[in-house]
């Protein structure tokens, strides 16, 4: 953008072209890598680079204040004022906003706002592509061919306010999605991991687990629809429970609208949710799944509010020891619902005391299903959190705990919180890819869980 083409620039020129009563500006800078193969050979590889601008303006007037919200990528310097002045019609055309506060004010500026973006590239895989074309060779050898993607992005994002606010954050964020089928293309499996760096994704350990599961597939078994014990890996367990997080409003709940709504009035904040120790909370500074310690909000939503950019993200629990702690709230919600203040944060984790891996708990059953992930996720009942979806790439059946065949896919109908008061054993936590929400959020850390009962509705013909 010329005279003005580093992102701490383009945000103190966005603030000193605004003529609002407020003003928030946010920057981001995104950067991202990605290899692609198919049939045991790369495909296609690509580097992308990009910028997108928000601006925040608020007007103060005689009904209340009103703000506006424009957003545009590759701004230019010549675009740069009538963004800003978007903004400002759009707060002055608005009604008074529900949720307006006074602009967040008193936080230490970050030391490195002035600083260029960080910033990935193809070197993100110096380790990770030759690991994988050992992968390739292997799968080759034994008769099968790996698909799949790796993906790698940094956002930087500035956030600069008429208040005073001068952060910065840096996210970087990886993942990894891996099928094996078999030559004649009959069997599927697949395998996922997140990573901020691609230092810690072993290829070669996913393609041996792969090749497990589509051995697992040369024997078929058809079962009927019907509640089975299941065991549900970390993957499923976080898709499963992301969902039920991003339905954890308060205000929501208040109002009667959701599973955490208490009957006859209020939320059902303090209330038992499982008999087991399970704890699900969020924290920017966990290791390995870091996230912004302050408040990013592009929009005002349900569990966001553009008056609340930059307030500090603190380690919350979400439910604790088997009570449900907290519900998602902006300062506005907070104080119609009477509850803390308590931002959704970036991660996600969920702690039960488990020790065992997937593969101790498929030993000690004696009859059930291991499933390998979920996808296409649908909400049916938000007064229960009622949850439709398939199963995919694999359900294996479980005899004498050993697996001694796959079945066929199923149409499951659930929901979480059901299904974390019904839980009788979740094993250790670890990193997990959700699959069905991995282009959203990937940042998680998850159990394996055992269901006694888990509702298979309907037979599927998917793979």
């Amino acid at each position: 953008m010329s005279s003005v083409s580093k992102p701490h620039e383009i945000v103190e020129r966005a603030l000193e072209l605004s003529r609002a009563d407020g003003c928030v500006v946010i920057a981001d800078e995104e950067s991202s890598a990605n290899l692609r193969w198919a049939g045991n050979a790369l495909t296609t590889n690509g580097v992308t680079r990009g910028r997108t601008l928000t601006v925040v303006a608020t007007v103060d007037g005689s009904q209340g204040t009103a703000s506006g919200v424009v957003s545009r990528a590759a701004v230019t310097a010549d675009e740069l004022e009538p963004l800003v002045r978007a903004a400002e019609a759009a707060a002055r055309a608005a009604g008074p906003a529900e949720d307006a506060q006074p602009l967040v004010e008193g936080v230490p500026a970050s030391t490195s706002f002035t600083e260029p973006p960080a910033e990935t590239s193809s070197g993100v895989f110096a380790a990770f592509a030759p690991a994988l074309g050992e992968s390739f060779a292997a799968a080759r050898a034994g008769g099968r061919r790996l698909y799949g993607f790796a993906y790698h992005s940094v956002t930087s994002t500035y956030l600069g306010t008429s208040s005073g606010l001068r952060l910065r954050h840096d996210q970087p964020s990886g993942t990894l999605e891996l099928n094996a089928k078999s030559e004649d293309m009959s069997r599927s499996a697949w395998a996922g991991a997140a990573t901020r760096d691609f230092t810690d994704v072993d290829p070669a350990a996913l393609d041996a687990d792969l090749a497990q599961r589509l051995a697992w597939a040369e024997r078929r078994i058809d079962l009927p629809a019907g509640r089975y014990e299941t065991l549900l890996p970390p993957s499923a367990v976080a898709d499963l429970v992301i969902y039920q997080q991003w339905s954890a409003a308060a205000r929501d709940a208040a109002e009667g609208r959701t599973v955490f709504s208490r009957p006859g009035g209020g939320t059902r904040v303090g209330e038992q949710l499982s008999e087991l120790p399970l704890t699900l909370r969020s924290d920017p500074n966990e290791p390995g799944l870091e996230s912004a310690p302050f408040v990013i909000a592009h929009a005002s939503g349900d569990v966001a509010s553009v008056f609340d950019n930059g307030l500090p993200v603190e380690a919350t629990d979400w439910v604790r020891e088997g009570v449900l702690n907290r519900l998602s709230t902006t300062r506005h919600s907070a104080g119609l619902t009477g509850l803390p203040f308590a931002p959704s944060g970036g991660n996600l984790i969920l702690d039960g005391g488990g020790k065992r891996s997937l593969e101790e708990m498929v030993a000690d059953t004696e009859r059930g299903l291991l499933l390998t992930c979920l996808w296409y996720i649908r909400e049916v009942d938000p007064a229960t959190l009622l949850l439709t979806g398939l199963t995919r790439d694999g359900v294996y059946l479980v005899e004498g705990g050993e697996v001694t065949g796959v079945v066929n896919n199923f149409r499951f109908n659930e929901s979480p919180v059901d299904l974390l008061g019904r839980a009788t054993e979740v094993g250790r936590t670890e990193r997990t890819l959700p699959r069905e929400w991995s282009d959203w959020f990937t940042r998680a850390a998850f159990p394996a869980m055992r269901i006694p009962d888990f509702n298979m509705s309907s037979v599927s013909q998917g793979v």
